[in-house]
């Protein structure tokens, strides 16, 4: 079984020390299919999402929240797209992210909301994946989205697994090291 327990060991290697929740962030596919997040947690969870920075304090950022057995969850797992629902539904929840309303910050706005949730749940002990490979319209159809409402990503949530549950694809990108691009190449222009 290759639970990954040592999270300390997929920690970033920063240049320059981060806050600890955002070092130790990271996007796993292995996750436990018998954990339950208390309602608490869970809610706490989407109430950083809620307290996000938003323009003109529009607030655009919307949720579908999905629980593992729900015919939501089933909903949205039946629009992930390729490898993602090899896994996916091993997680604890499925969230659709959505965007709503025509201002041109709608879909930055929903970021910051997503990242908020994502340090949050790390800092309770939970993991995050971010997917961008949905089926946006087929997921619009399925929960009767309004004009204007555009579904983005889903996140999934849970609680770490048994990686060894997964394909050896799959299993090779759970255990790779952590890399980013250099700072130098990020910045554009830092003078």
């Amino acid at each position: 079984m290759t639970l990954i327990t040592d999270t300390h060991s997929r920690s970033a290697d920063t240049t320059s020390p981060i806050l600890p929740a955002l070092a130790a962030r990271w996007s796993p596919r292995g996750f436990d299919p018998t954990a339950v997040i208390d309602e608490d947690t869970l809610t706490t969870v989407l109430e950083a999402a809620r307290w996000a920075p938003s323009g003109n304090n529009n607030q655009p950022a919307r949720f579908i929240v999905a629980r593992r057995g729900s015919e939501s969850f089933r909903k949205i797992h039946s629009h992930l797209m390729g490898f993602n629902q090899a896994w996916a539904d091993k997680a604890s929840v499925l969230i659709l992210n959505i965007a709503e309303g025509d201002n041109p910050w709608a879909q930055y706005d929903l970021g910051q909301a997503v990242a908020h949730l994502t340090i949050q749940a790390q800092h309770e002990g939970l993991f995050t994946h971010q997917l961008g490979g949905i089926d946006r319209k087929g997921l619009a159809d399925a929960f009767h989205l309004k004009p204007g409402q555009d579904a983005v990503t889903v996140t999934v949530l849970g609680v770490l697994g048994d990686a060894d549950s997964l394909t050896p694809e799959l299993l090779e990108r759970e255990i790779a090291p952590r890399t980013r691009k250099p700072l130098s190449e990020v910045l554009l222009v830092n003078d």
